[in-house]
């Protein structure tokens, strides 16, 4: 070091130096505020104290949850939290025909399936519960119960084992279940064939609803498909992961984690006229031919509701 450069050095050290180290107590205050205003709201104080006794029983256990797992609130003030701005500001769902879902009582749900990812069914669940202030308790694939992280979720979001001996318990309790009767040939479909329904299965949500004597609400949305354009599949990977397939799309995986994010696609969901079901008697559940003319009845009503949203959308992503 030269005896100039010497004579300049001031002796200042990397702690004084902090970026830090120079901010008065009063900003930090200041700062802090105004972050807690902008994630609660002008009433913040109030919003973080209740936020803070939540967090406080959380940690203690101090909560419930029902016989099948479903903790109401963390789903009420988390899930579904979390959902609603994907559901209002990215996916712009449209309902129509809130008013056929009962307000009390027993009530199934039957609905298409599509959308590579289930997302359909988050997007129904929260819009059920901002229009109509119920739970949709959806019934599930045995193969989501088995994924570590997603299974416990998925129970304390409100959804169980898609048997018929859970479904009657939960319907003839009064809840509003759900169902997606084309499991994953719907939403693994290619997107040539976007909008087609798969077969339902063997109508054993029908016979659930006859047993019960709750009405079948169809229900049709429009949107999903598009979401994750389904163009192939690696058959040989995902029989290896043990899932039903490992999807390829226009973005995934060329883009990797980039390619997960979903397309803005404008969504229409449209609950139609229920179907009642408590003029038969609970024997007739075990009618093969009743319950093959009720399924393809529903199944019938959301094609035909399906293929006229289409008519009605402008474009996918209008």
């Amino acid at each position: 070091m030269t005896e100039s450069a010497a004579q300049g050095f001031t002796g200042t050290t990397t702690r004084d130096r902090h970026p830090l180290r120079a901010i008065p107590a009063s900003d930090w205050a200041a700062a802090l505020e105004s972050a807690a205003k902008e994630v609660f709201g002008p009433e913040w104080e109030e919003q973080l104290a209740r936020f803070i006794v939540f967090l406080r029983r959380r940690i203690s256990g101090q909560y419930s949850v029902d016989e099948y797992g479903f903790d109401r609130e963390l789903t009420q003030r988390f899930m579904l939290a979390v959902l609603r701005p994907i559901k209002e500001k990215w996916f712009r769902v449209e309902v129509r025909g809130i008013e056929n879902i009962p307000t009390d009582g027993g009530a199934l749900i039957v609905s298409n399936h599509s959308g590579t990812i289930p997302m359909d069914g988050l997007m129904t669940m929260v819009s059920i519960n901002d229009e109509l202030g119920r739970d949709l308790r959806p019934l599930g694939a045995d193969l989501v119960f088995r994924m570590p992280i997603i299974g416990n979720i998925a129970r304390k979001a409100g959804a169980t084992l898609a048997c018929s001996e859970d479904a009657e318990r939960m319907l003839r309790n009064g809840e509003l279940v759900g169902v997606w009767p084309e499991g994953f040939k719907g939403i693994g479909k290619p997107y040539s064939e976007r909008y087609k329904l798969q077969r339902f299965g063997r109508g054993g949500f029908v016979s659930s609803a006859l047993r019960t004597g709750v009405p079948i609400v169809p229900l049709s949305v429009v949107g999903a498909e598009e979401i994750y354009p389904l163009v192939g599949n690696i058959p040989a990977l995902a029989k290896v992961l043990g899932v039903p397939y490992l999807p390829i799309t226009p973005f995934f995986p060329l883009l990797g984690p980039l390619g997960l994010i979903p397309l803005p696609s404008k969504w229409l969901i449209e609950f139609g006229e229920p179907i009642r079901t408590d003029a038969y008697d609970a024997s007739e559940a075990d009618d093969p031919m009743l319950v093959f003319n009720v399924t393809d009845q529903v199944r019938e009503t959301i094609q035909q509701t399906l293929y006229r949203l289409l008519g009605e959308r402008a474009s996918v992503f209008g």
